[in-house]
């Protein structure tokens, strides 16, 4: 079974959570979207410390700009929420190779669903904006391994945990 089919159950899972779908129909508010930035920036930070297949995948300068935009408008201090740290602590484990999974389902998630996404969010969504998409794509398709499945659904596992933590602290009487 090919790495797309084997983490389809996951990506649907992880698609269909509340303060995604909230996300894709464009409700979030800034203060949320906010909060969500600054769990992004958490992963890329980790991720590309650790290194990226091509330097045009790099996201965290971008995901900074969209948080300073949008935290001049919030005035909240918003945390890295308990998910994201327990995410975090198993990203830092990692070796480059071990992380190449988890590149695969945060950056392309950017490049293809995130354009979806894009217009739907509060502010400029720089995070979204690759230079050559087609071309940074392809350096991850170049590594990408069907092996890969268990660690591409453990990052879906995690991002799950992110989005319901996300949806109970900004909308708890759901």
């Amino acid at each position: 079974m090919g790495l797309k089919e084997a983490t389809a159950e996951k990506h649907k899972l992880a698609e269909r959570m509340p303060f995604n779908g909230r996300m894709f129909r464009g409700e979030l508010s800034k203060k949320e979207y906010l909060h969500y930035l600054n769990q992004q920036a958490s992963i890329f930070q980790i991720i590309e410390l650790k290194g990226v297949p091509h330097k045009s995948l790099l996201r965290l300068k971008n995901v900074f700009e969209d948080i300073q935009e949008l935290a001049k408008e919030v005035k909240d201090t918003l945390p890295v929420l308990k998910s994201m740290e327990r995410y975090g602590v198993y990203l830092q484990k990692l070796t480059y190779e071990q992380i190449l999974p988890h590149i695969y389902l945060h950056y392309l998630a950017l490049m293809f669903g995130g354009q979806m996404m894009k217009s739907k969010v509060p502010g400029s969504g720089r995070m979204y904006d690759f230079d050559d998409m087609m071309e940074a794509a392809g350096t991850i398709r170049a590594v990408q391994k069907d092996e890969w499945a268990d660690e591409v659904n453990k990052a879906f596992d995690f991002m799950i945990e992110i989005f319901d933590e996300l949806e109970r602290l900004h909308n708890p009487a759901k």
